[in-house]
């Protein structure tokens, strides 16, 4: 990305609705989780609510450990993705 004629690297979150395929793109310096976070409470906030079910394409940043029981979630993401308060 060209910002203020410097060449910037960023790394991009999106977000799209099942149901509305409405999408949500956001820039961001650096890939963390809280970008994650903070891509999903504003895309959350321009749709006027949270999802009700969520799929991912990429789990690297969300799952904790993958074991032969199932795959372990990253706690913080657990707590974000509790919807009932």
């Amino acid at each position: 990305m060209l910002i203020n004629g410097t060449t910037v690297t960023v790394k991009v979150a999106h977000v799209r609705l099942c149901h509305s395929r409405m999408l949500y793109v956001r820039a961001y310096p650096r890939e963390t989780q809280e970008m994650m976070f903070d891509a999903h409470n504003r895309a959350f906030v321009s749709s006027r609510g949270p999802a009700r079910a969520a799929f991912y394409d990429n789990m690297k940043r969300r799952r904790g450990r993958v074991r032969r029981q199932g795959r372990q979630f990253n706690r913080r993401f657990l707590r974000m993705s509790d919807i009932s308060g």
